[in-house]
């Protein structure tokens, strides 16, 4: 239900704080209807003890749309306006420095109002204001997570959640550590970003499952202003839907400016997507078309494939790094798929390290099951030789395509345990066919692979390079995060349609030259 009355309270407090920047400077905060419509149900719907109703309110909106302003106001209301004794009110960001940003503007704001400048103690070598008549304070707070267990908090304003390096301060500051408050708030606001593997990634698809009623949470609030991926991103109308102050704190002219620039810079147009349109864009333009792969993501159950012939592709990488094998069982009629069953495996001893450095969910996968851990820091061969070796008495595995790179031992003795295996060459001339043979068939949905989201991450991270005669093949090197699966997938693809359709067009051409 609606308290009004609170409503109004937090409203006209932000209203007596005034901005601080450039023409704006000086002049009263009077909400834009879009920020008016955030606070007011903020802090206006309630539950049945009259406390509030959300705890969590997720806003991504682009660049330039005054969320410093309105993240800044939040905090000195939670601090200053809230009635909450002692209030703890923390900004955090991706780093202190950026964290500041909010604290900074919430500064010159108690310094531009008389009744809170002298009520409010700034301690700037902490960047700490203290709110005298509560003993309430505002803080910043840098990233390392470790140290902030224990805190008692009120509210948590979280700027430029997608900039976060991991999960680790999100997960302190928002889980648990607000349980002895009666209505703490977590104001999480952020552009879009570009990892889709982020904790903001992960509460950008709560809030989107929320807004389009896939997922109830009466306790979380979500705000996303952009535009779809595949909107027309050169549309001005399409600019003014995602940036609810275009016209007020954006001048138009600025972001025709900016795409004019994108349109003769390719490498600025994603830029511009993400931080003008607000769409989760990549840092570069990727091979597949992941909303293709997704259509694919057909239920594939592995006891209902028991006895079938399918043919494997591995890639073994580094001993450090992931290995996958990947099973594709042909179709048996018309009306079948290809269907794939992924496997992979790393080093159990460095997965904390490697979900750091490489700001991907192994663990999560790991206890989910779609990724296999060996003993040790390096991955155990003979423990993936047994584990295929035990995925033959279930599958005929009549063939296992391999790339040659460091795999002279293990071929042998996978050969020792009676398997066919074949050399697989990472040129056009090998793996052109099958790479656009895969597309193809994503494309016409031919293709299941159950939403396996390791192979999915890897099938994102795939360029690919192209010859004079259009050929193409995976680029490794331009495909700086992990696409083994995703090659595995390739070479097993490969053997199933040679073998299962021997006279076909595409066994007899091999590679294309035009």
């Amino acid at each position: 239900m609606v308290d009004a009355q609170k409503a109004q309270h937090a409203v006209d407090f932000i209203r007596c704080l005034k901005h601080t920047k450039g023409q704006w400077r000086g002049v009263p905060f009077d909400l834009l209807p879009w920020q008016d419509e955030i606070i007011r149900d903020l802090f206006g719907t309630v539950k049945e003890t009259g406390y509030r109703r959300y705890n969590t309110a997720y806003i991504e909106i682009p660049k330039k749309n005054g969320k410093s302003e309105l993240a800044a106001a939040v905090a000195l209301l939670m601090t200053c306006g809230d009635s909450e004794w002692g209030a703890e009110v923390y900004g955090c960001a991706s780093d202190r420095q950026q964290a500041s940003i909010v604290f900074d503007v919430a500064v010159d704001m108690v310094d531009q109002c008389p009744a809170l400048r002298k009520r409010i103690k700034p301690v700037m070598s902490v960047k700490r204001l203290v709110y005298k008549p509560t003993n309430s304070f505002y803080q910043v707070l840098s990233a390392e997570a470790y140290t902030k267990h224990g805190l008692n908090v009120h509210a948590v304003v979280f700027d430029e959640l997608h900039a976060q390096p991991s999960r680790d301060l999100y997960d302190v500051m928002t889980k648990g550590s607000g349980d002895a408050r009666l209505q703490p708030l977590f104001f999480l606001i952020t552009t879009a970003g570009t990892d889709r593997n982020s904790i903001c990634w992960e509460v950008h698809q709560k809030a989107m499952d929320i807004l389009a009623g896939r997922k109830i949470d009466p306790t979380f609030y979500p705000v996303i202003y952009g535009i779809p991926d595949d909107a027309d991103w050169g549309l001005e109308e399409n600019w003014y839907k995602a940036n609810p102050s275009l016209g007020h704190t954006i001048d138009i002219e600025k972001v025709r400016s900016a795409y004019q620039s994108a349109r003769e810079n390719p490498a600025e147009e994603n830029l511009f997507r993400q931080l003008r349109l607000n769409q989760w864009v990549k840092q570069s333009v990727r091979w597949m078309p992941m909303h293709a792969w997704d259509e694919c993501a057909f239920a594939t159950d592995p006891e209902t494939l028991r006895g079938r012939i399918c043919y494997g592709g591995l890639d073994l990488s580094s001993t450090t790094d992931v290995t996958a094998f990947v099973l594709v069982f042909p179709p048996m009629d018309e009306k079948d798929k290809f269907i794939v069953l992924p496997f992979f495996w790393i080093p159990a001893d460095n997965i904390a390290a490697r979900v750091r450095r490489d700001h991907v969910p192994y663990d999560i996968w790991q206890q989910q099951g779609y990724l296999k851990t060996t003993e040790g820091n390096v991955v155990h061969y003979g423990f993936i030789e047994t584990f295929i070796e035990e995925l033959n008495t279930r599958y005929h595995i009549k063939e296992i395509a391999f790339d040659r790179w460091g795999a002279v031992q293990m071929v042998q003795n996978l050969e020792g345990m009676g398997f066919t295996v074949v050399p697989f060459g990472q040129g056009y001339k090998d793996m052109s066919p099958a790479s656009k043979e895969l597309m193809k068939l994503t494309l016409e949905k031919k293709l299941a692979h159950g939403g396996h989201p390791v192979l999915r991450w890897m099938m994102d991270n795939v360029y690919v390079r192209t010859d004079p005669a259009g050929n193409i093949k995976p680029d490794k090197e331009k495909s700086t995060e992990r696409i083994d699966g995703a090659v595995a997938m390739i070479m097993a693809l490969d053997r199933a349609i040679r073998n299962e359709n021997p006279g076909s067009v595409y066994d007899g051409r091999g590679i294309l030259v035009l």
